[in-house]
């Protein structure tokens, strides 16, 4: 599905030029989980943002389901980030005064059947566990509630990716497990899921972790004891939902 070849990204600051990558090459494949390690500076942010379509690549090849990105125009990028690709960041990046149903529609407004907006809005809010939430502005819900509703956003048109940044940074270990364990569901179904993350607790749910420092890739290996979505979603506490 993701096939990267010797990618280099350089960004030029009047005389200075920054190498965030340095030749990064590799493959994911549809269905896997992946998480995406290293310190500050290491070059995975933009790794993923260039795989989001977010941002190109200085130099070499990002192949997306067979199609060369970089050959792509504004509106064929625009057509991948809105249909394939799900995005979730640490900030949520939600809109204040903006209810929940209102916040999940907004990837919607542009497709050829707006129509049915609300309807499916309404059905992801549900699918994170939010259905008793959908008229809620952000500063009625809790930290964890607002990601989820950042995830729901994502999820509204059926991405086959879904790209998180970070997706626990600002929640406690407890919300953070719940959050997860909805990756690690729609992992289950067949979704390609990969994250940022520095903490090697969240890295462990995935199946592998690619690991990247100076703008290379200095480690690629399997998660051997992997989590199972269930055992972790049975193991959670349960939330009040009427934390505001």
């Amino acid at each position: 599905m993701i096939d990267v070849r010797n990618l280099h990204k350089t960004y030029h600051t009047g005389d200075i030029a920054v190498h965030a990558l340095r030749g990064v090459s590799l493959q994911v494949s549809a269905g896997e989980f992946v998480a995406i390690m290293g310190p500050s500076g290491s070059g995975k942010s933009t790794f993923m943002n260039i795989i989001g379509c977010l941002d190109g690549a200085t130099d070499g090849s990002y192949r997306l389901d067979g199609m060369e990105v970089a050959g792509m125009d504004d509106d064929d990028l625009a057509d991948v980030r809105n249909g394939k690709i799900g995005f979730v960041f640490q900030t949520f990046n939600l809109i204040p005064r903006r209810a929940a149903v209102r916040q999940v529609m907004l990837p919607l407004l542009y497709s050829p059947d707006p129509s049915s907006a609300e309807d499916k809005a309404v059905e992801a809010l549900r699918r994170v566990g939010l259905g008793d939430r959908i008229h809620h502005k952000p500063n009625e819900m809790s930290g964890g509630q607002q990601q989820r509703v950042a995830i729901a956003r994502a999820l509204v048109t059926n991405p086959v990716i879904i790209l998180g940044d970070e997706p626990t940074g600002n929640l406690d270990t407890r919300t953070s497990e719940e959050i997860l364990a909805i990756f690690q569901a729609l992992h289950g179904e067949g979704k390609t899921v990969i994250m940022v993350t520095h903490e090697e607790d969240v890295a462990r749910h995935a199946q592998r972790v690619i690991r990247f420092r100076d703008g290379h890739i200095v480690d690629d290996q399997p998660v051997s004891d992997q989590l199972d979505a269930r055992e972790v979603i049975a193991g959670l506490p349960q939330e009040d939902d009427d934390e505001s």
